[in-house]
């Protein structure tokens, strides 16, 4: 038996910062196989394959964004039964011939075909390394674990953005721009496959002590009540849900219109390379602080602030021109964007049991990155029927209703009170005496006492 099968599983990021540290890096390569098509593919809907319609250009964020949020969903109650890490290795495999594809694309179908791909790539990696770190923090610091994953995965799209305009601006749209794709995905495969490991016994020693919000969000319930809860009925989890499908509606249309839109003004494919890089790279570095504050202010405010501050900076876009004024609306749209991404799947994690979290993940992130298509789909539409600036703007004000309904309809979910139990960082647990096959801890778990939120009880107040 391996040293890694018998050490006792301990929760908190300094508990397990070799493996989380790993996991952040892992999802960095995961973001930028997204990073590059950020800038270039756009142009090629409409410079190589001479594409005419916005709604045709934008096909391939359609495709990705549909493909994604089922992936997403299937994720979820994979990593749930089979692991976590098989999931994860899966979605590389899937993911090596994406640039490959749009490499060798004779026509258009080829890149949407690659999108599929990467929506399913994108569904099965940054699904399962959510779920990891999730499991590898416990509750305390929930918040800041998404932080950093997000950081790692958005600042990774925005370098590979900003590296690829500047790559394609002196080397042209292809191939070059995607061999960056295929190092990452490589990489990625290598070390998912032969370093990461798996974390679903970190859940069950979290569920040993979780206090359920409310008796009907307890442990033991069906894939199909989750769904329900998650989309529906909870009032927390469903307006995390409507408010992550309209974040990533309104990043679709960032997506594919904000190029088209500043080509449209004359800006160079360096100058549209560096636009691009700006909103994710704010977006992805300032997840750093808003995780960690959420965990100390809570996440209602902060989600249904961060919808607001999105809709300002959307709404300067399409209101003025020049390279100043939409660099500074980016940065406002990744300031926004930054308060609500971490906070949201933060949210998801307080509310739902250890035993069902993963999926009720997924079920978010199926609503979450349906968002791209659908933004995909009504940014096309009234872009081809009213302009690009009128498409722009309808968007923001769709962003900033999203906030209000955070605001009216959802239950704050941190509360940080003496009753709730935390396995301290020393808790002995191994994979091999603790969980049966049926995943339930036996009765005769010792009792574990809360550990103290102030500063220097436990790790201390950075990180647990």
């Amino acid at each position: 038996m391996s040293r890694a099968a018998t050490r006792p599983l301990r929760l908190g990021i300094r508990a397990n910062l070799a493996q989380f540290s790993l996991l952040v890096g892992v999802n960095a390569l995961v973001g930028g196989m997204v990073g590059q098509e950020r800038t270039v593919v756009p142009l090629l809907a409409t410079r190589i394959f001479h594409l005419q319609a916005f709604s045709a250009a934008l096909s391939f964020i359609v495709v990705f964004g549909a493909t994604k949020a089922l992936t997403n969903l299937f994720a979820g109650t994979l990593s749930d039964r089979l692991g976590r890490k098989p999931v994860l290795v899966a979605g590389w495999l899937v993911g090596l011939p994406v640039p490959l594809l749009v490499i060798w694309a004779p026509s258009w179908g080829w890149v949407v075909a690659a999108n599929v791909l990467l929506g399913i790539n994108q569904g099965l990696t940054w699904s399962t390394t959510v779920i990891m770190k999730i499991d590898l923090a416990g509750p305390k610091r929930r918040g800041l674990a998404m932080g950093l994953n997000e950081a790692a995965g958005y600042g990774a799209v925005a370098a590979t953005a900003l590296a690829t305009g500047f790559i394609a601006q002196h080397a042209g749209l292809r191939p070059e721009p995607f061999f960056l794709g295929l190092g990452y995905a490589g990489l990625g495969l290598g070390l998912s496959a032969l370093v990461v490991r798996e974390t679903k016994g970190h859940a069950q020693l979290e569920a040993t002590t979780h206090r359920p919000a409310s008796g009907g969000l307890g442990q033991g319930l069906s894939a199909g009540r989750v769904f329900v809860l998650t989309s529906f009925r909870e009032r927390a989890l469903s307006a995390c849900s409507q408010a992550g499908l309209v974040n990533n509606l309104n990043d679709g249309m960032a997506w594919g219109l904000f190029p088209l839109l500043y080509a449209d003004r004359g800006l160079s494919v360096a100058a549209i390379g560096t636009l691009a890089a700006i909103y994710p790279a704010v977006w992805g570095f300032g997840q750093l602080l808003t995780g960690a504050l959420s965990d100390r202010l809570g996440r209602k405010w902060l989600i249904a602030g961060g919808m607001l501050v999105q809709a300002g900076g959307i709404a300067i876009i399409a209101g003025v021109t020049g390279f100043g004024p939409w660099a500074a609306g980016s940065v406002l749209l990744g300031v926004g964007t930054a308060m609500v991404y971490p906070t949201l799947l933060a949210a998801i994690g307080d509310v739902a049991h250890p035993s069902w979290r993963a999926s009720a993940v997924g079920v978010y992130r199926l609503w979450r990155d349906g968002g791209y298509a659908l933004g995909a789909i009504l940014a096309g539409v009234l872009a081809d029927t009213f302009g690009l600036t009128a498409a722009v703007g309808a968007i923001a004000a769709l962003t900033a209703a999203s906030g209000l309904v955070v605001a009216v309809r959802m239950d704050e979910t941190h509360r940080r009170t003496p009753g709730r139990a935390e396995p301290p960082t020393g808790h002995n647990l191994t994979p091999s005496r603790a969980t049966p096959a049926n995943g339930h801890v036996p009765a005769h778990q010792p009792p574990v006492e809360p550990t103290s939120d102030r500063p220097g009880g436990g790790e201390g107040a950075g990180l647990a």
